[in-house]
């Protein structure tokens, strides 16, 4: 054998076991795809049924958040209808019920005054 054909036999040998190393590379790969490929459908089939399920519950929130808002602007306007109610009773009855109880504190000293006379004459 020559130099020519042994280094043939050398690059045939090694092309060969190259071949073999990436079919095995290759074998590999195939069966990682394929678990990936089953772990994604698993995946699919059970989140699928989760966003499903996620967007009913975002829909019965927006519906809860929309009734709140509801609730809350009634009951700013009562606050509101209140606050004017309790000012406008402020304003109609401290100015009267003021000359009132003046009335009367004036009208207690007189009678003092008037008891305090009868009892110095009598």
């Amino acid at each position: 054998m020559t130099g020519g054909e042994v280094a043939a036999l050398i690059a045939a040998v090694a092309g060969v076991v190259l071949v073999v190393a990436l079919l095995f590379t290759l074998a590999s790969l195939t069966r990682t795809l394929t678990v990936l490929r089953a772990s994604v459908d698993d995946l699919r089939r059970e989140t699928l049924p989760l966003v499903s399920h996620l967007h009913t519950t975002v829909q019965q929130a927006n519906a809860e958040l929309t009734r709140v808002d509801h609730l809350l602007g009634t009951a700013e306007s009562i606050s509101e209808t209140l606050d004017s109610a309790s000012r406008l009773a402020y304003l109609a009855f401290s100015n009267p019920m003021v000359k009132a109880m003046a009335f009367a504190t004036g009208t207690a000293r007189a009678a003092r005054r008037l008891r305090r006379a009868e009892n110095r004459r009598g």
